[in-house]
């Protein structure tokens, strides 16, 4: 179990005052089977009128509105959260018990279905066809190809920043085999429901250290890594290669990225915007 204090903040400064601005903020973590939040809290300057909800997929929503004219608007996000190390039992669930399952849940239907940020090319989906084919019948079931399929991608995807946004398609990725954390959790996701295996994609943040020392603050980072379902939602991050653990903190999940946005909004006046960002996590325990 590690204890990690996490502190994001984010927002924009614009180009000259802005009249008025509406914005959605998915930063904070929920509690859950693998992690329990301490404590939580957001703040934004400057001070607005909000609510907070939990949104159809179980993610923690402050919605919250700017009336007053201003330069900068700034969302900090603080959070004390103890996780586990996560388990990943292994699933003797065949190809035609998981179609059986699937129609019956509404959870796996939502996330077989492709959206335009997941689609995959017809390179991707035959790669993912014949990851399935090569591992033969049922006593390679879908739990050993989803784990396969990962596998595949994430040797073929380089993490390179700056050469994708965040409406960049798995299509486009996959075509440079290269982008962000959320790049490739876009393909991953889009090759795993091309051979009907459903996948979402999960928004959160990765301590990048496996060694931490206790009281050590370090620069952190938002995050995306993978589930999909075979009998049971089993958790990967095909960006480093690793199963979901201790120093992953999970926000939400949902479709794909316009599900679980840490920060979107709308805004009056100014000629443009300029979005920053900085984690830090400290490991206390």
């Amino acid at each position: 179990m590690k204890r990690l204090r996490i502190v994001h903040s984010t927002g924009y400064r614009y180009d000259g005052d802005v009249t008025a601005s509406y914005n959605e903020a998915r930063m904070l973590p929920v509690s859950g089977s693998r992690q329990l939040v301490l404590h939580s809290s957001l703040d934004v300057q400057p001070v607005s009128s909000h609510h907070q909800y939990t949104d159809y997929w179980g993610t923690r929503v402050l919605a919250f509105d700017v009336l007053a004219p201003h330069s900068e608007l700034t969302i900090t996000a603080s959070s004390l959260v103890e996780v586990l190390e996560a388990e990943h039992p292994t699933s003797a669930v065949g190809w035609e018990e998981l179609a059986a399952v699937v129609p019956r849940s509404a959870a796996c239907v939502e996330q077989l279905r492709q959206t335009a940020l997941t689609a995959p090319p017809p390179s991707l989906a035959e790669l993912a066809g014949s990851v399935v084919a090569g591992l033969g019948p049922d006593v390679d079931g879908p739990c050993a190809a989803a784990q396969a399929i990962v596998a595949a991608v994430s040797s073929e995807m380089e993490y390179v920043s700056g050469v994708t946004g965040v409406r960049t398609a798995a299509a486009e990725a996959w075509d440079a085999r290269s982008g962000v954390c959320q790049d490739i959790a876009h393909v991953a996701v889009g090759a795993l429901r091309s051979v009907g295996i459903p996948a979402r994609y999960v928004s959160g943040y990765l301590h990048p250290q496996a060694d931490a020392a206790v009281g050590e603050t370090v620069v952190g980072e938002s995050h995306a890594w993978v589930e999909w379902f075979c009998g049971g939602w089993h958790g990967y991050d095909p960006t480093n290669s690793i199963p979901i653990g201790d120093r992953h903190v999970r926000v939400g999940h949902g479709r794909d990225y316009t599900d679980v946005t840490p920060l979107r909004g709308v805004y009056a006046g100014g000629s443009g915007s300029e979005l920053f960002v900085s984690v830090s996590i400290t490991r206390e325990a």
